[in-house]
């Protein structure tokens, strides 16, 4: 081995810029590798056609940590948020549902189908954001080991259970719920209009196996609505530049405190020497030394393709085996030479610059969606999630031309007739022809597709399973659990080998909150001498 750091991160996805960032300040050398020819992992900005840039997989920013802007100073390296609020519901009877444009227009909106729930969804939001309020604190947390939590891990806990038992009995019930209802019963409790349970019933099952009365997916509504994007309790926004623009600033950052960073640099395997990491081999044959590998990867790529067999105790090789990591989600995006009218609120309007849902007229919907990818194929009548950042962000493509992202779910990795390389573009038509039977102009607006795969998210971007988030966000693979019970502390059963990416906790979306996590515990085991 030619070359020595303290540090060696596989994986230049957000997390891995967040852990470079925090240990170049620290004063360790660090290298990170990327095996793609650009960092940023599935948060980037790629050019889909000539002039026209789009977010290929992460579309929006909600969940990224207030504390890792500060401290990483991602503002000066050109991070900029694009606040956003709106959501918009086209519905097959010609009608339709906006929100986000403040509490009377919601209210007003949401009262012409049912008057209960507009009076209360404010009471929902607020009840959800009192849940976040508690949850938050925990992102920052290493969790303990519930097994051996020691003094520290059993403080934690003391310090939770007092938070917990502060809270009003109300709220302790619901977060009980929260972590252990579907979304769909949790909907039903509140509400009696499908239009509005159908719109909200989709933040259950972001990277989940499983449909809206699945238990557990209302946690994953919660999680998604931890996010303090622009300062605001539950904000979210377009990001200026694209999703790029945030790994870019982050790697920008990392390397103004002189972290290397690397792409076109493949990781073959991690070297295990006397069951610690040495460093890492590249796909070329070079060897890299690192007193500490830190992998961005997911846990199953981590540990079934880049560590040795034999350098791992079988049962836990065998639970890495069995984590579920199951996608459910397709991109399709667009290049448009004019942004779409729907024909239930046609022209333009701030319906077209937040987030548009095609999710039908109530959540059956979504389980007749769910069946169809339960069953091996791209559901028949797919709910489509759709940003249009062009509207709002001029810099990604020529004054007359507009990028849009369509999220398709459900969509399965594998097909039970036939392969994704002779379906592809059965999917981009699928998805089109979905969203032109409210939108009749979009067909003719097409100048230019690009089809992603669940295939493409585990091959191109590294995600296993087609999984986004590095392992479902279910309960008995959170917190201490993640992702596994007694390896939820970054660390591995290799010495100096840690985990940084969203296989730990706290989890999935662009948040970085395991990459800094990661990185105050690799920290500390440098000050107190813990690496070998």
């Amino acid at each position: 081995m030619t070359q020595s750091y303290d540090v060696i991160i596989v994986g230049g996805g957000h997390n891995g810029l967040v852990a470079a960032g925090y240990l170049a300040r620290a004063k360790l050398s660090v290298l990170v590798l990327e095996r793609r020819p650009m960092l940023g992992g599935a948060c980037v900005t790629e050019e889909i056609a000539l002039g026209c840039r789009c977010s290929t997989m992460s579309y929006v920013c909600s969940l990224l940590r207030p504390e890792i802007v500060q401290d990483l100073e991602l503002r000066r390296y050109g991070f900029e948020m694009l606040a956003c609020a709106t959501s918009f519901l086209p519905l097959s009877d010609g009608r339709h549902l906006l929100l986000g444009l403040g509490p009377e227009r919601d209210a007003e909106q949401i009262g012409r189908f049912s008057r209960a729930d507009a009076e209360a969804y404010p009471r929902f939001n607020a009840a959800l954001q009192r849940l976040a309020g508690f949850l938050q604190p925990t992102l920052a947390l290493t969790p303990p080991d519930l097994a051996a939590p020691g003094l520290g891990g059993m403080l934690e806990l003391i310090k939770l259970g007092g938070r917990f038992r502060r809270l009003d009995r109300v709220d302790q019930a619901l977060l009980v719920k929260v972590m252990t209802m579907s979304i769909a019963d949790l909907l039903d409790e509140w509400f009696e209009s499908p239009q509005l349970k159908t719109m909200l019933a989709a933040g259950g099952t972001v990277g989940i196996y499983g449909s809206p009365r699945t238990p557990g997916t209302a946690f994953v509504l919660l999680h998604h609505g931890l996010g303090e994007a622009g300062g605001e309790a539950g904000g979210w926004g377009f990001v200026r530049g694209g999703m790029g623009g945030i790994t870019q600033a982050m790697a920008a950052s990392a390397r103004a405190h002189g972290a290397t960073l690397r792409t076109d640099a493949a990781v073959e395997r991690i070297v295990v020497a006397g069951e610690v990491a040495r460093g890492v081999m590249l796909e070329s044959g070079e060897q890299i030394a690192g007193r500490v590998v830190v992998s961005n990867a997911d846990p199953k790529r981590t540990f079934l393709d880049l560590v040795e067999p034999t350098a791992l105790p079988p049962d836990f090789r065998r639970a890495i085996g069995r984590l579920r990591c199951r996608g459910n989600s397709a991109k399709v995006n667009l290049v448009l030479s004019e942004p779409p009218d729907f024909s239930c609120l046609p022209g333009d309007g701030p319906h077209l610059r937040g987030l548009i849902q095609v999710a039908g007229d109530d959540p059956e919907y979504h389980e007749q969606a769910f069946r169809d990818y339960a069953a091996g194929r791209p559901s028949r009548r797919p709910y489509l999630e759709i940003t249009i950042p062009s509207l709002v962000d001029a810099s990604l493509c020529p004054q007359d031309r507009h990028v849009m992202s369509i999220s398709v779910k459900y969509t399965p990795l594998r097909l039970a007739d036939g392969d994704w390389q002779s379906h592809r573009q059965e999917l981009g038509d699928l998805a089109v022809e979905t969203l032109a039977q409210h939108a009749p102009n979009l067909s003719g607006a097409v100048l230019h597709r690009q089809v992603l795969t669940p295939e493409d998210f585990e091959t191109v971007y590294g995600l296993s399973g087609g999984n986004v988030v590095h392992g479902e966000m279910v309960p008995d693979q959170l917190f201490s659990m993640r992702p596994l019970f007694g390896w939820a502390r970054y660390r591995t059963p290799v010495g100096n080998l840690y985990l940084c990416g969203s296989g730990a906790h706290p989890g999935g979306g662009v948040m970085g909150a395991p990459g800094r996590n990661a990185a105050r515990e690799i920290i500390g085991d440098f000050r107190h001498r813990r690496v070998a």
